[in-house]
């Protein structure tokens, strides 16, 4: 059930039943002293906000470390957290907060994401573009659906260097390295005389024929489909190379560096006026990748919403949490002008604490 609750993160997460979130997100307080909370905060919440930093840097750690070990309680076995800090104590978080209560193997990367361009100060130091996003999986076996962006202009200038009818492609190996002893000859040319193997893209074979009667093709018989549908290219020295067109890329393979998710503009059809609103396409791609329709996200320092509000367009349920008044007013705000149900339904999910 989706939840929007006003309450002390810690106290909230002890109430929720264990092995139930499939993924959480989490933009902390930084460990920064800068007083971003106490723009939108009530007394208690400045108070809240002086006491996590009176001791420095190794209260930060443990009063956080305390918060996320609960969230390591409530992750299914399959669920993953994604922990989004700055360079103040991005180092400490990690080594004795998430690599402590997760274990070292099961960190799957950090994400550095440059929200914006250097500025005047670059001049006299090096400039402060990117936070850190720590991304780390409850075990070996977790929910990952592998985004792809567009690709550059110098890459398709680069690969994507022949045209015909069809449009645009380019050309790929339609061989692998090491032996295969069962291999055999294909218009004049054999792979083991290079000491390689077919490789045979199975994707096109599936649109041709579909993935059933592609299973009973032999390797010769799929090298001859793809030929009959021009989709191999034979060179003047008789190396089969497979035509990949521009028009069916799915884009490049998404790394661990974001630098086309810029932070929000003040121009910004998104921007609410929260000091620290992320953007939503930065959520949008944390959530597509690290969960599935139905499935939970959970945000327990919600700020201004974000991750909610893209967790319910997504079709995830949600648990947004927040001990400031005015986040959590601003997310309900947030959520009945994208949501024309939510009136309907308010009583069910808007819960106080």
């Amino acid at each position: 059930m989706n939840k929007l609750i006003l309450g002390d993160c810690l106290e909230v997460l002890k109430k929720i039943e264990t092995e139930t979130i499939d993924l959480v997100y989490i933009d902390p307080p930084f460990f920064s002293n800068r007083n971003y909370e106490i723009v939108w905060g009530d007394k208690g919440e400045i108070r809240s906000f002086k006491d996590r930093w009176s001791g420095g840097v190794d209260q930060y750690i443990s009063w956080l470390k305390e918060r996320v070990q609960e969230m390591y309680r409530l992750l299914k076995p399959t669920g993953s957290i994604f922990l989004h800090c700055d360079w103040h104590a991005s180092h400490y978080i990690k080594a004795y907060v998430l690599d402590k209560l997760f274990g070292y193997d099961n960190f799957r990367g950090e994400i550095a994401w440059q929200r914006h361009n250097a500025h005047n100060d670059a001049k006299k130091k090096l400039a402060v573009l990117k936070d850190s996003i720590f991304y780390y999986t409850k075990n070996g076996t977790f929910s990952y659906n592998p985004i792809y962006i567009g690709l550059s202009d110098e890459y398709k200038n680069n690969f994507y260097r022949y045209e015909d009818e069809k449009g645009i492609f380019r050309l790929s190996d339609l061989t692998a390295p090491n032996i295969n002893k069962n291999d055999k000859e294909w218009r004049g040319f054999h792979p083991q005389k290079s000491n390689r193997h077919w490789a045979i893209p199975t994707s096109a074979i599936f649109d041709i024929v579909g993935e059933a009667q592609a299973k009973e093709l032999t390797t010769i018989e799929k090298l001859d489909l793809l030929f009959e549908n021009d989709l191999i290219q034979v060179s003047k020295t008789g190396i089969p190379s497979f035509k990949r067109y521009l028009d069916n890329s799915k884009g490049a393979l998404l790394g661990d560096i974001w630098t086309d998710i810029k932070n929000v503009q003040s121009q910004a059809k998104e921007k609410i006026g929260y000091p620290t609103q992320k953007p939503e396409a930065l959520l949008e791609r944390i959530i597509k990748m690290a969960s599935n329709e139905g499935d939970t996200v959970l945000d327990c320092f919600m700020g201004g919403g974000t991750t909610i509000a893209v967790a319910d367009k997504l079709k995830r349920n949600w648990i947004g949490i927040d001990q400031s008044e005015q986040a959590y007013k601003v997310t309900k705000l947030r959520l009945q002008k994208n949501n024309a149900i939510f009136e309907m339904i308010q009583e069910e999910i808007i819960q106080t604490l």
